[in-house]
């Protein structure tokens, strides 16, 4: 009888493990918080026309920022699994520094940077805690890019123009981007875990900046390169089917 009693709760751990275990064809989709934590330096605003200058001692900073974040993964075999990587796209402020540093916040966008990812799952398939390492790739752009009244100010003062005579404009450059992903994960039953991972992308752009007149005519364009290199932290509850 103690026999048969222990022989049944070795088939149960062991079912139990085979319910929990990650495998060829399972979808884990989860949802969470991205904190996005730019480790960031820039060039001196240029002037590229009409007359080629440089603001000598001028730079940006920018913000930190934080948005729900979305996540699909499949499951190749029990260790290598593809990812996509999606969220809301998070809103950055970008703040002068040295000579800018007078006028405070440049201007504001948003960034969007779906992410494909390679990983590896350390540990056995029913193994509840499964450390990870990831590799990848993102496509960044940006929207809704907005420029402050007060650097407006500055750029019609920089250019001989009154702030009323004169509209700045700018657009930043897109980019493809490498991503480096660690992380674990832990499973508490068949469906539902958490994860935690942090990311590295060495990102930059190119800020470029068209002043016209009132009237529409080309007064001056200028530009500023920006390094970006987020580090990237997201936790989520995930699901898997």
């Amino acid at each position: 009888m103690k026999k048969t009693t222990i022989a049944l709760a070795a088939l149960g751990a062991l079912a139990s493990g085979s319910a929990m275990a990650q495998q060829a064809g399972d979808w884990v989709v989860g949802a969470g918080w991205f904190h996005l934590s730019p480790q960031d330096s820039s060039k001196p605003l240029t002037v590229t026309s009409p007359i080629p200058s440089v603001l000598a001692g001028s730079g940006a900073s920018v913000s930190d920022s934080d948005t729900l974040g979305l996540s699909a993964t499949y499951f190749l075999d029990s260790h290598w699994a593809v990812e996509g990587v999606f969220g809301v796209p998070p809103k950055f402020k970008l703040n002068g520094t040295g000579t800018l540093g007078r006028v405070g916040q440049l201007g504001e966008a948003r960034q969007w940077s779906p992410t494909i990812l390679g990983k590896y799952f350390f540990n056995e398939g029913n193994d509840a805690f499964r450390p990870f390492v990831g590799l990848g790739a993102t496509y960044v752009w940006y929207s809704d890019v907005k420029l402050t009244s007060n650097l407006q100010g500055a750029l019609a003062t920089q250019f001989h123009q009154s702030p009323f005579a004169v509209n700045t404009t700018a657009k930043l450059d897109s980019s493809f981007a490498p991503v480096i992903n660690v992380g674990a994960a832990y499973q508490f039953d068949k469906h539902w875990g958490i994860s935690f991972s942090v990311s590295y992308i060495p990102l930059k752009t190119k800020a470029k900046l068209t002043t016209t007149s009132v009237y529409g005519l080309p007064v001056a364009t200028s530009e500023a390169s920006l390094k970006l290199n987020p580090i990237v932290t997201y936790v989520s509850a995930t699901y898997r089917f």
